[in-house]
């Protein structure tokens, strides 16, 4: 578990501004072109749920709001190969990061799209860094505060 400071200092990083500096030498293609290789090919995966939306587990106990996408698994291979192969989603799907919390604690989930469902349940969350990132509609979800967004 970790503090909140450090989870804050956490998303901070993933929304800032990022940058990178020019190459010092060209990239110069060695190999020849793979003409049946789509290499700027559009993923096809489209999220089901937003941003700011409040979802529910279909098998575990907790709920929480959404506040990254990923289009497909994007997360270490250590962390994918130590779901129980029973309950392991696939990759090919998009991944949620999750303002979590449970009967007992808070924290940040990473959450396949198949293993979520919406909560209807309009009961506020209590996850401490919520207030930072979101701020309440009427209708129940979250709305990304502009200085969150990138």
């Amino acid at each position: 578990m970790t503090s909140r400071r450090g989870q804050t200092a956490w998303l901070k990083k993933i929304f800032r501004k990022r940058g990178r500096p020019a190459e010092a030498e060209p990239l110069l293609l060695t190999d020849p072109v793979d003409t049946n290789y789509f290499y700027n090919a559009i993923s096809r995966h489209e999220a089901r749920f937003q941003i700011g939306q409040v979802v529910r587990h279909k098998l575990f106990p907790f709920r929480g709001v959404i506040f990254d996408v990923d289009p497909q698994f994007a997360n270490t291979e250590e962390w994918y190969e130590s779901i129980p192969e029973e309950v392991r989603p696939r990759k090919d799907q998009p991944f949620y990061h999750l303002f979590a919390e449970n009967d007992r604690t808070h924290y940040i989930a990473y959450v396949s799209e198949q293993n979520l469902i919406p909560d209807d349940s309009d009961v506020p969350l209590s996850h401490p860094d919520i207030p930072e990132w979101f701020t309440m509609t009427g209708k129940g979800t979250y709305e990304l505060k502009k200085h969150a967004t990138n």
